[in-house]
Order: C-alpha cells, then sequence, then structure tokens
C-alpha cells in the first residue's frame, strides 16, 4: 500500500520542478569562482596612471611656488599682471559686465556649492553609491584648505577697487579661489562621471571633459575680467587645483584598484 501511495505522488511531486532550475540553483552554490588574479601587466598599468597622477601634483605645486617666486620678485609671468588688467579693463562693456559678473557670482560661495550639491545629490542617488559624496567633500576641501592658508601666508593686495566692477572683494589676492575651487569641483565632478560613462560613448567622454575644461577656464579669466584678481592669481589656482585634483584622483584609483574585489556569480 505504501508503495502504491508513493507510485501515485511521485508523479505529483515531480510538478513544478524545473531540472533547468535546479541545476541553477546548484550552480550559483558550487560554480561561483573569484574574480582572476590581477595580471603583472595590470599592475604596470595601474601603478604607471598613479605615478603619472603624483608627477602632475608634484609638478603643480612646483609651478605654484614659481609663481609665487615671480610674484613676490616682480619679473617673470608676473610681469604680464598689469598690462592683461588693462587690456580687460579696456574691452569692458556694459553688457559684458552684468553678464560676467552674475557668471562669476554663480560660481563664487553661494550659488557653487548648492549646485555642486545638487549634482551629487543625484550622482548618488542615480548609482547607489556614497562615492560621489565622499570624493567630492574631500576634493572641495582641500581646495578650499588651500585657498584659506594660501591667502594668509601670501597676503597680496588685489587690483585697485575703482579698476574692479562690484561687489568688490576684502580678502586676499593671492590665490585666487573662485578659480581654485571651480577647477578642483569640476574636475571631479568630471571624473565622477567618466568613470560611470559607458565607454563605448567616446563622443559623450569628449563633450563631458570639454565642458568642465570651459568652466573651469572661463570662471578664472572672469575675474581678471572683474578686476578681482591679477593674472599670476588665477594662474597659481590652476595649478595648485590640477595637483591637488591628480592627488585625489590617483589615491582613489590606487584604493580602488587594491581593496578586495568580491567573487564573481554563477558561470553560465
Amino acid at each position: 500500500m505504501a508503495c502504491g501511495e508513493s507510485d501515485r505522488r511521485g508523479p505529483a511531486a515531480l510538478v513544478g520542478r524545473s531540472p533547468v532550475r535546479d541545476t541553477v540553483r546548484m550552480s550559483s552554490r558550487s560554480d561561483a569562482v573569484p574574480a582572476p588574479a590581477p595580471t603583472p601587466a595590470w599592475y604596470s598599468l595601474l601603478w604607471g596612471a598613479v605615478g603619472v597622477a603624483f608627477i602632475v601634483a608634484v609638478a603643480g605645486f612646483w609651478a605654484a611656488g614659481e609663481v609665487l617666486e615671480s610674484v613676490t620678485d616682480r619679473d617673470g609671468i608676473a610681469m604680464w599682471d598689469r598690462p592683461l588688467l588693462d587690456w580687460m579693463i579696456a574691452a569692458r562693456t556694459p553688457a559684458a559686465d552684468a553678464a560676467i559678473a552674475w557668471y562669476s557670482n554663480a560660481g563664487g560661495p553661494l550659488w557653487q556649492p548648492i549646485v555642486t550639491a545638487a549634482v551629487v545629490a543625484f550622482l548618488c542617488w542615480r548609482y547607489r553609491s556614497v562615492r560621489p559624496f565622499v570624493l567630492t567633500l574631500i576634493a572641495a576641501g582641500g581646495a578650499l584648505a588651500m585657498t584659506v592658508l594660501g591667502k594668509r601666508a601670501v597676503g597680496r593686495i588685489r587690483p585697485p577697487f575703482e579698476q574692479a566692477i562690484p561687489p568688490h572683494e576684502v580678502s586676499a589676492s593671492f590665490p585666487s579661489g573662485h578659480s581654485l575651487n571651480a577647477l578642483v569641483i569640476a574636475g571631479i565632478l568630471c571624473y565622477l562621471v567618466l568613470i560611470h560613462l559607458d565607454g563605448r560613448r567616446p563622443l559623450a567622454r569628449v563633450a563631458w571633459v570639454a565642458f568642465f575644461t570651459v568652466y573651469a577656464l572661463t570662471m578664472g579669466l572672469s575675474r581678471v575680467y572683474l578686476g578681482h584678481h591679477w593674472l599670476t592669481d588665477v594662474l597659481a589656482a590652476w595649478v595648485l587645483g590640477l595637483a591637488w585634483l591628480a592627488m585625489v584622483i590617483g589615491v582613489h584609483r590606487l584604493w580602488h584598484a587594491m581593496r578586495p574585489q568580491p567573487d564573481r556569480g554563477p558561470v553560465e
């Protein structure tokens, strides 16, 4: 009797069971394999990229020192400070003054943090990661620290107020905070976009790089046009920002490559 009941239940017990599903379930338990170990060529490429980043960082800090030396000695590139400002003043028009003043204010301490926070929040939501927040916080914090410390250490006087377009700035001139922060924030946002962008879309990558580059450059030049900074203030800000940005990205790439990688899923 028991045998007969077992025979009658046998086909029913198999209803709804799929050999394929059972195979996949077993595969997920037994066929998961760790990610392959990086090859020597991979390590060479990694250390090469990190090395380039730190070379750029060292070169940037060195260049900033050279610009500061030309300012204190009043020679070299600093000899172009007055002629460029005079040329900018001669090229001013009421419409351009209003537009460039608005643009420069948009990159200042009020609106730039608001816009940056909105972009970072979107990136965190879009990619389900706190990485955009952490990297932007580190990059922006370092840029702000260099701006404050540089101004206090150098204490350079800005161009005359009567030659500047309001609102007037009262802090020290060297380096340009607008220029330094614009380059660093634009650079780190560009980096965050590129690492998530599909590698099969090279034109999109070029477009994003061009957009952020133009923003950083024009923000710096707007400070000279408005008479708020000398050329060398902006140049020092650019090279300092590039150096710091290279350090942040280089350290992040190294950390990302060296952290333990999760196991791969089942082999299909």
